[in-house]
């Protein structure tokens, strides 16, 4: 298997589990499900409320730009994953990758995507404002920090690690 080839399995690995994180738990039913039952002050129903944060749902409620912003927010994260991911396992930035860098980097990336998807996306809101980019990125990376070890753990030890 190529050096290349390595770095790519890794790479869809991270985006794959990140997939899976926004399509579970960015998903209606589980937003709906969380907004029900994690309603406490604990530190379990923080952590079950932030993992709704690139939530996918289409309420009817809002307008049509808050909508795609929030959907916009949703791919942004899957696809800026690809991107930290492939830019921070390039073959070149390290000839030998400890399964704890492997990790660290996974980790990294996801935070990177949140904060990214969430600035980005709060351009296309109805009302944008700096201090709405700013917070929105803010939440993006602590989603990031929280949930972004599930992307470590997958990309942590994988194909990518040269031996």
């Amino acid at each position: 298997m190529g050096v290349l080839t390595r770095y790519r399995a890794t790479t869809a690995a991270g985006v794959i589990a990140a997939l899976v994180l926004v399509l579970v738990f960015g998903s209606p039913p589980y937003g709906d499900w969380a907004r029900d039952n994690a309603n406490g002050t604990g530190a379990l129903d923080w952590f079950l409320t932030l993992l709704t944060w690139p939530s996918w749902d289409f309420d009817a409620d809002l307008p049509v730009r808050d909508i795609v912003a929030i959907a916009l927010r949703a791919i942004l994260v899957i696809v800026l994953t690809a991107v930290f991911l492939a830019l921070l396992t390039g073959p070149r930035l390290s000839r030998e990758r400890s399964g704890a860098a492997q990790l660290l980097t996974g980790w990294s990336a996801y935070i990177f995507a949140g904060a990214g998807a969430g600035l980005l996306a709060a351009i296309f809101m109805s009302d944008p404002s700096t201090l709405g980019a700013f917070q929105a990125a803010a939440a993006g990376a602590a989603y990031g920090l929280f949930t972004g070890w599930v992307v470590g753990l997958a990309t942590f030890g994988g194909p990518g690690r040269m031996t």
